[in-house]
């Protein structure tokens, strides 16, 4: 896997170059003056999560969501998934990968999807 450093100094106009970078994807990027990785849902932060993503100008963003009261989400009920999923409107568009609706949505799509996004 390529570092963060390694894919700036691609040639941004060979179309070959660009296509291999897209379809490897950057695992890790700078945030702030340090490597972070992208995509990867940590605990903790001014919400309950954090993610760090690319928005489309193509700048790392650090999205926070989740509750702030220590309220645990109870993704096992069937019925409070159903609910909160069409509430957001997650099986029609959950939105782009730097909002914070789509990792909520994400969060929300099983039983036992906190701790498999954890887990990674």
């Amino acid at each position: 896997m390529k570092t963060f450093k390694e894919y700036e100094n691609i040639d941004k106009s060979c179309e070959e170059c660009i296509f291999e970078h897209e379809l490897e994807g950057i695992q890790e990027a700078e945030y702030q003056g340090r490597k972070v990785e992208l995509g990867k849902v940590k605990r903790g932060g001014d919400k309950k999560f954090y993610v760090y993503a690319k928005n489309p100008k193509g700048n790392v963003v650090k999205v926070s969501f989740g509750d702030t009261t220590g309220l645990c989400i109870k993704t096992k009920d069937p019925d409070r998934r159903r609910s909160f999923r069409a509430r957001h409107k997650c099986d029609t568009n959950p939105g782009p990968k730097h909002k914070a609706r789509y990792w909520s949505c994400r969060m929300w799509s099983g039983p036992d999807a906190v701790k498999d996004m954890l887990k990674k």
